[in-house]
């Protein structure tokens, strides 16, 4: 059974006028306590006058959520959304992104909180958005920029990104990176409030729904970087709902 791509719609491709405005950079966090207030003070060292940073932290055990609270008197346009438990990746980037929409965002980056993603980037990829609906921040765009990866990672990885693209029909070489940049009204058109799912599975159905609108979808080289402080939050359980939730979306969209 193959999936045709979706035939271009003259309408929604048509170059729509586009403000980046009000920039809201989402991060979830769990113990990142040795990340967070260098990437904190990074992100706002950025020439981006209108950007706003909102951590979503579940209750971190080594203080994550006070860090940020303390930062808070520093840094004006630093919001936190505490959440009382550990409740997943899912759903904390839905939770912000929800945040960030309810507050005025007219543009919402993604990413980690632990360094992989470099903030030096984002500025790159709103520029991309000025004509785009979605940029994904793509390890593969142009062969393989990582760093710092143990080879079954990397051959993980690779592997997973090309079984979700044959599965889904989806043609992008990074379906299952976390550093995207949105804009407000394609995250509102795709009704994300309902998903469920983690990790990879979360960034796959997020692209998928956007892809299948359709929606102009650009992938921006960037270096991706092994974290530098703490512990991966990555688990087979996470890889197996991956796996199995692209044969459902194959299935039934």
């Amino acid at each position: 059974m193959t999936i045709p791509s979706p035939a271009p719609d003259p309408i929604a491709h048509k170059n729509r006028p586009f403000d980046a405005g009000s920039v809201w950079v989402v991060i979830p966090t769990y113990n990142e306590k040795l990340n967070i207030v260098r990437l904190i003070a990074e992100i706002f060292s950025l020439p981006l006058p209108h950007l706003s940073l909102l951590v979503v932290d579940d209750n971190s055990p080594d203080g994550t959520g006070a860090l940020v609270t303390q930062l808070q008197s520093q840094y004006p346009k630093l919001f936190l959304l505490s959440r009382p438990k550990k409740n997943g990746l899912g759903r904390a980037y839905v939770d912000g992104f929800d945040y960030a929409i309810k507050q005025g965002a007219n543009t919402i980056v993604q990413m980690d909180a632990d360094f992989s993603h470099n903030p030096a980037d984002i500025p790159r990829l709103l520029q991309a958005l000025t004509d785009q609906d979605v940029v994904i921040g793509s390890r593969y765009a142009h062969g393989i920029s990582v760093i710092n990866w143990p080879l079954h990672r990397l051959l993980l990885s690779t592997s997973a990104n090309i079984y979700a693209g044959f599965v889904t029909g989806m043609p992008f070489k990074d379906c299952t990176g976390g550093f995207r940049a949105w804009r407000a009204s394609t995250l509102t058109a795709i009704n994300f409030s309902d998903i469920q799912v983690d990790g990879y599975g979360f960034q796959i159905i997020m692209l998928y729904r956007t892809w299948r609108q359709p929606s102009r979808i650009i992938e921006v080289p960037i270096i991706f970087t092994e974290r530098r402080e703490g512990q991966s939050k990555m688990t087979n359980s996470i890889i197996a709902e991956a796996m199995i939730l692209v044969w459902k979306l194959r299935l039934f969209g």
